[in-house]
């Protein structure tokens, strides 16, 4: 069984009946079960069946571009064979229910009255979609109406996959599709491109305008589109390579169909709420404060990558430019001293013009051995010059490599979350069953919440027809 061709990312709307996906049997059945979780849930409700629609929204893994997107860099993506199946019915009041089909929770979001009343404290993971329905509800006024919308998820929550911005996907895509803004003519001038889609679907997450759709209150993360854009656009059975502000698709590499991702959910949550959300923030903010810098010295970047290229004055950039190492030091203080932020330019600058790059091309002929060599310099980058990895990840990287992976990485945000390890797929059980014991024996504490899966690069968000 193989996966179908997805229609070009010209089109922001795809749409397919699940059997024609070309899912693994195991996989299919997996969503075919949410499926049901969240039919029956909407069941319970006593939702009506007609006018039901679904949408199927996978996780991700960010194989390579740590903390780039949001300064403009470039990113090596694919989805995950997980993700949430999200079903919606339309309501004749002008209230939006959400209810989560696993975990039995459920609120009510009226649109007639802010979602972020001043009183009320909801749920932790509600904050996404009453984000994304304040954002919808801004740009496209009365038209958003009220519905009943059931999710059911398989992915590992805070863990890296990007379980958040999945539900804000399919938030977007419900609330959307139920009231016929995908008619509208800002959506269609705005968003038609599917990495257009994603585009907007990140600014609803960090609270930033996009073109004439004007902003709003975000989650309160500094990130960028990279997630919502993996989740939306990458091609199944491939890595695609993504540059940001704006998103732009740069090429598809085939993933080696005798190989598999196999992640490993280190146990340690990788949220950004409070402490976390600081610490997340502080690694933008390095990015902010160095474009920053370059301005200060006349320069008028945007992002990082802008303050690249105006640097390096039409050269060819095979190093960080000097001028922008020099804005650096000149911008340094207290909070970000000189050392931090030359780090971070090197870091940057790896990963978008070498990392991301060199291992698409690696892959594409197959060195392996270059592959997990690129990796590995890239995992050191961001234990160096992020500071965002954690006892738990980093050991999870090096006991993958003496199992012997191919490649190994942690991914998103950092501060806790997962590592993907590449490995023959002949092999993933039984590397899955010495990586887990080898960890859990360093790192008892966590052993009831790790957990491993494997997959292969999958399918991007579609409607169920």
């Amino acid at each position: 069984m193989s996966y179908a061709e997805f229609p070009s990312l010209e089109t922001s709307l795809v749409g397919m009946p699940l059997d024609a996906v070309g899912y693994p049997p195991a996989v299919l059945e997996r969503y075919r079960k949410l499926e049901r979780d969240a039919s029956r849930s909407l069941d319970e409700a006593g939702a009506p069946r007609e006018g039901r629609r679904t949408w199927v929204v996978p996780g991700r893994i960010e194989v390579l571009g740590k903390h780039v997107d949001y300064a403009g860099g470039r990113s090596l993506l694919c989805t995950v064979e997980r993700g949430i199946v999200v079903m919606a019915a339309p309501r004749t009041d002008r209230n939006v229910v959400l209810r989560d089909a696993r975990r039995r929770e459920s609120t009510v979001v009226p649109l007639d009255v802010s979602p972020f009343p001043a009183s009320q404290s909801p749920m932790p993971w509600t904050i996404y979609p009453r984000t994304a329905i304040r954002r919808l509800q801004r740009n496209f006024g009365d038209r958003v109406i009220g519905a009943d919308i059931a999710l059911a998820s398989n992915l590992p929550p805070a863990s890296g996959v990007s379980s958040s911005s999945a539900l804000m996907v399919g938030m977007t895509l419900a609330l959307a599709g139920l009231s016929g803004i995908t008619t509208d003519e800002r959506w269609q001038r705005c968003l038609a491109p599917r990495t257009s889609l994603a585009g907007y679907v990140g600014a609803l997450e960090n609270g930033a305008s996009f073109g004439e759709l004007e902003g709003e209150r975000g989650v309160g993360t500094l990130g960028g589109a990279q997630d919502q854009t993996a989740i939306l656009c990458c091609a199944p059975g491939k890595l695609d390579v993504f540059g940001w502000t704006p998103v732009r698709h740069e090429r598809a590499v085939p993933w080696p169909t005798d190989h598999v991702f196999v992640i490993a959910v280190s146990g340690v949550v990788a949220a950004k709420a409070g402490g976390a959300r600081d610490r997340y923030n502080r690694v933008a903010r390095t990015a902010h404060r160095l474009v920053a810098a370059w301005n200060a010295q006349g320069g008028s970047a945007r992002t990082l990558y802008d303050a690249f290229t105006e640097a390096a004055e039409g050269s060819v950039i095979t190093d960080v430019p000097l001028a922008l190492r020099e804005a650096a030091r000149a911008g340094a203080d207290a909070e970000f001293n000189a050392a931090h932020l030359d780090a971070r330019l090197q870091q940057f600058f790896a990963e978008t013009w070498q990392h991301v790059p060199d291992a698409a091309s690696a892959l594409e002929r197959r060195d392996l051995t270059t592959f997990g060599t690129i990796v590995a310099a890239s995992q050191r980058g961001a234990e160096v010059a992020l500071e965002n990895q954690i006892a738990e990840t980093m050991r999870l990287v090096s006991l993958a490599r003496d199992a012997g992976a191919v490649a190994a990485s942690a991914f998103g945000a950092g501060f806790g979350g997962s590592v993907w390890a590449m490995v023959p797929e002949s092999e993933a059980e039984r590397f899955s069953s010495r990586w887990r014991d080898r960890y859990v024996n360093l790192f008892p504490q966590v052993a009831r919440r790790v957990q491993m899966f494997s997959t292969q690069p999958s399918a991007p968000t579609f409607e169920l027809l």
